[in-house]
């Protein structure tokens, strides 16, 4: 009934199978990958025509992550997975974008890649796998796809690169001092298409090594996927590369000069609208049927990217007027909004980013659900892309795939630089604006953030900047690298790759590759030609500000203080009746955590100090010698019970309130008066001795000895 086909290799620590022929046979491929017991089965089905007048590539990729491969049940009212977590989206993306460069150009077809997490042990991410079984069911699906790929994450724990960590090592780089880096790298055989990082401030020699360490692991995965697809691939499906006839040589007989001229327009808009004039020229040129032609838009782009490349690789200035490696102009400003806690306008050319922190406490944390257990974040960053930044009209709705993704990679360039929580225990939340756009707004994200966490008072380690690279490489070799690109040259480019880092190192590494044959020697330049843009960045952003300024008037103070953890039941109270009590009397708001530490935020200092004695007065041990003001609470005839310590009661015998005798305590205490006593001791019974005599009631500093014998005289 099946016609099962399943290969295994041994990887690294775990063994990788690849298996098809039995689940979902209907699909054009299907293959599930195993690593350890962590399994995920991916689905290609794409579209045997395109749809007409279609003049893009229609790849749509799905990573679903199954609560019941964990052995858990979703949270929320409804029990069951509902829209993609962010996890889920950039993991969707991770796959996207090495993929979809490797389909042959011109076909149009609708692809639709669905993976799904069946299995996850906890120990082996399910990423990677959803990578390498996307690859496998493309490529034995018969679409025309030049791959296989494979992916590979890598870790840095003592100068040494590690082969796919465990999740728990990576699940929060922030509090493993051990472990470096979070890469993932994707590729072929010959060359690497796509590489995401977190890093704490590694050289660029060291992010290198990571890639080319990545690239050789993956590469006995590609030979396990070309072996499946040996035994199982499907026939290739008979398609045509668009021919273009003569239509492109007329588009650009009749375009070239004017697009030329469009392209040498320096300000974008004016550029953009010049480049849509010269297209309704060329058109105005061409016959009904050449109009309909589906292949008229790629024309276009071939004519424009001809235009721009050949300009750059022959040694000409670039669309804007720069060379190869200028920095845009940049304005740096802080503190532009009067009740935010901490705020930035980054403009970097026609790219500007304005950038707003939030200092929250710990109620303001995120918590993420995740298949491997839930936990908190205490660092949000959130990237908002508006049509106006383009210039153009469209509609608003929730966060994009883009969006989540632009905002992923700020976070991660700057979690590296972040404060301990026990040193700073706020939650952080940035969000980001981008108000205008032509060029990288996700690094103009992680530049205004640096500067307006810094304008929130947040103690960084160092100021982060970043810078994206892009390259033009023709078939005979020739390139060029560039520094801060533009759209036009991003769209029209080989690579995107985004460096972010401090003065001391990369905290972050973003690469896509549109082109098979990038070398080490290209991403070598890369690196080196990034770092000195940073370094340029970092100076302009430091004429605004280089270290963390006063805290604003408007944001909350937290004061932390550790507790034994036996005693945070006696803090929380019988269905927390203490701790509402001390939020209510002292007006602080008071989390506690399971180790005993205790955050006290309020924008009153009067209010944090109250709730912090309250507490104290709840945990702290009285000493033995130490003097206190209490209150009478009980008189009897051998002396007086009096409320010195929180709820600690202790006696002072009638033998120790004053320097003479006395018929009864009432002679000189009543019941509800202050008092000044002195912790003599405990008794055998561990009950509390107290003394009066041995103190000033007024001035509550211990009387001398002689001074003693001269009262009792």
């Amino acid at each position: 009934m099946f016609n099962e086909v399943k290969k295994s290799i041994q990887w690294g620590e775990e063994t990788l199978t690849l298996e098809t022929g039995k689940v979902a046979r209907q699909a054009d491929g299907s293959v599930i990958a195993t690593l350890g017991e962590t399994s995920v089965m991916a689905n290609v089905t794409f579209a045997k025509a395109p749809k007409p007048g279609q003049d893009f590539f229609p790849l749509t990729v799905h990573y679903q992550e199954k609560y019941y491969a964990a052995g858990k049940v979703p949270g929320g009212f409804f029990k069951r997975e509902a829209r993609p977590s962010e996890k889920e989206t950039l993991t969707a993306r991770l796959i996207d974008r090495p993929c979809r460069p490797l389909f042959v150009e011109g076909f149009k077809n609708e692809v639709l890649v669905m993976c799904t997490v069946l299995s996850h042990d906890l120990v082996n991410e399910p990423d990677i796998v959803a990578m390498i079984a996307a690859s496998a069911a493309l490529t034995i699906s018969g679409v025309p796809f030049m791959g296989p790929i494979a992916g590979a994450r890598v870790g840095f724990v003592d100068g040494d690169y590690v082969l796919n960590p465990e999740v728990d090592d990576m699940t929060k780089l922030r509090d493993n001092p051990e472990q470096r880096l979070d890469l993932v790298v994707a590729g072929t055989k010959d060359a690497v298409m796509m590489v995401e990082s977190e890093a704490y401030e590694l050289t660029e020699a060291e992010m290198l090594g990571a890639v080319k360490f990545g690239h050789e692991q993956m590469q006995p995965v590609i030979d396990l996927i070309i072996d499946l697809a040996e035994a199982a691939a499907k026939p290739p499906f008979d398609f045509q590369p668009p021919q273009y006839g003569d239509l492109y040589a007329k588009v650009k007989a009749a375009g070239e000069e004017q697009m030329r001229a469009a392209f040498a327009i320096k300000d974008k808009q004016e550029r953009t609208n010049a480049i849509s004039a010269a297209r309704d020229a060329v058109k105005a040129t061409l016959s009904e049927e050449e109009l309909e032609n589906p292949n008229l838009g790629s024309a276009f782009k071939k004519l424009e990217s001809s235009i721009l490349r050949g300009d750059i690789i022959a040694g000409g200035a670039r669309i804007d007027g720069r060379d190869r490696t200028t920095v845009r102009p940049i304005v740096s400003e802080v503190g532009l909004l009067p009740r935010t806690h901490g705020s930035s306008l980054f403009t970097r050319g026609e790219t500007q980013a304005l950038v707003v922190t939030t200092l929250g406490t710990g109620e303001d944390e995120q918590i993420i659900d995740a298949l491997h257990g839930n936990f908190r974040s205490n660092f949000l960053l959130h990237y908002n892309f508006p049509p106006y930044s383009v210039g153009e009209v469209g509609r608003v709705g929730s966060p994009g795939r883009r969006e989540i993704g632009h905002g992923k990679l700020a976070w991660r360039a700057l979690q590296a630089v972040l404060p301990a929580a026990t040193d700073f225990p706020y939650t952080i939340r940035l969000v980001s604006e981008i108000t205008e756009s032509n060029g990288s707004s996700s690094m103009a994200t992680v530049c205004g953030s640096s500067l307006a966490m810094m304008d929130a008072g947040v103690p960084l380690k160092a100021p982060v900047a970043g810078v994206a690279m892009g390259l033009i490489l023709e078939d005979d070799g020739k390139y060029a690298v560039l520094t801060d690109i533009l759209g036009d040259e991003d769209h029209l480019g080989d690579m995107d790759f985004k460096v972010a880092g401090t003065s001391d190192g990369i905290t972050s590494l973003q690469m896509d590759i549109k082109v098979a044959g990038i070398t080490p020697e290209i991403m070598e330049q890369a690196l080196a030609q990034a770092k000195d843009g940073r370094m340029h960045i970092l100076g302009e952003m430091s004429k605004s500000i280089t270290s963390a300024g006063e805290f604003s008037a408007h944001a909350p103070r937290i004061e932390t203080m550790q507790i034994p953890t036996d005693k945070i039941r006696e803090v929380i109270g019988s269905g927390g009746k203490v701790i509402r009590e001390i939020v209510e009397t002292s007006g602080a708001k008071v989390d506690i955590n399971d180790d005993g530490v205790i955050k006290i935020a309020s924008a009153n200092g009067e209010a944090i100090q109250k709730a912090y004695d309250m507490i104290y007065s709840i945990v702290a041990e009285p000493e033995e010698g130490k003097i206190y003001t209490g209150k009478v609470v009980k008189l009897v005839d051998f002396g007086a019970f009096v409320n010195f310590f929180g709820k600690r009661d202790g006696l002072v015998h009638v033998s120790q309130i004053a320097n003479k005798r006395l018929n009864h305590p009432s002679d000189l205490l009543k019941e509800g008066q202050e008092v000044k006593v002195k912790l003599l001791g405990f008794d055998d019974r561990g009950k509390v001795r107290l003394g009066m005599k041995m103190v000033d009631q007024e001035t509550g500093e211990e009387i001398a000895p002689e001074a003693k014998k001269e009262d009792a005289e």
